[in-house]
């Protein structure tokens, strides 16, 4: 299949090992459904310095949805990268954010809904950047910019642990659960076929829907598998990959300065190995 020989273009499986703090939602779903606005107050560095480095320090310097202010539009139910904590939402791309926003001398503010909403919101002005574990694709270049990436990806298959199918191959006419929007319900419809593919609004609704025998199994990206197969029993991932992918930051196309501001820092976030650490703290490499 195209996307499984895609998939070994890949750099690195540097975000697919077991995730190693938090808490995750459970696989019911029972988190809080409505759109909860999180802010999180940063610090800003010395601008001259920012500059100096390739960050934009001056938060005048940059065109925003609120002056002062970076809001990021992301969904909260892709542990460890996103998640609730309580009413807080935590995770890898949460304190990124952070640390990019402290770069820049804003101050973040989080908005939380529908993945499929994400990239509307950048596009609409409702958000400055999507940030919610996504993968850069071809069909989302077409709405958005993305930043440079600062993680890796794996998409899995989730089935029951006395399931008969033992690889991607035997997917073939079966009933697959995914999320909504996300490059494996967009992968597996085109090569499975929509007809065999139910997509749910949440990863958890499609694990849901596994463990009462309305699907076969579930694609979804591999940290948040982990997260669900640990809280639902009877459940296994498949040891073969359906893909590799990168994840970076959707920006509007309207925004190149942005764009240029938010890979500075990315770039010294990196260089400093803020962005491994912050992983590291939410992966555990065995």
């Amino acid at each position: 299949m195209k996307k499984l020989i895609a998939a070994l273009l890949a750099c690195t499986l540097t975000a697919v090992l077991l995730a190693g703090c938090g808490s995750a939602p459970d696989a019911d779903g029972s988190s809080a459904d409505q759109e909860v606005n999180t802010e999180a107050e940063t610090k800003g560095d010395d601008a001259d310095t920012q500059a100096d480095s390739g960050a934009q320090g001056s938060s005048g310097d940059l065109k925003t949805v609120k002056q002062g202010v970076l809001t990021m539009a992301t969904n909260a139910y892709f542990p460890p990268y996103e998640y609730y904590e309580g009413s807080e939402i935590v995770g890898i791309d949460v304190e990124i954010a952070q640390a990019v926003a402290e770069k820049l001398g804003l101050e973040l503010k989080i908005e939380d809904m529908e993945f499929g909403s994400i990239i509307i919101a950048v596009t609409q002005g409702r958000a400055d950047m999507g940030l919610a574990g996504m993968t850069v694709s071809e069909e989302r270049l077409e709405s958005v910019n993305f930043t440079d990436s600062y993680a890796t990806g794996v998409q899995v298959v989730i089935v029951t642990e006395d399931s008969e199918i033992a690889g991607i191959d035997d997917l073939e006419g079966k009933k697959i659960g995914t999320q909504l929007g996300t490059t494996g319900d967009q992968y597996s419809k085109e090569d499975f076929g929509e007809e065999n593919v139910e997509s749910y609004n949440k990863g958890a609704d499609a694990v849901m829907a596994l463990t009462q025998g309305k699907v076969d199994a579930v694609i979804i990206d591999n940290q948040p598998a982990i997260e669900f197969v640990k809280n639902a029993d009877g459940l296994k991932i498949l040891d073969t990959e359906y893909t590799v992918e990168d994840y970076a930051a959707a920006i509007s196309k309207e925004n190149d300065a942005l764009t240029e501001a938010i890979n500075g820092a990315l770039a010294e976030l990196k260089a400093d190995g803020t962005v491994q650490s912050i992983i590291d703290r939410y992966i555990v490499t065995e």
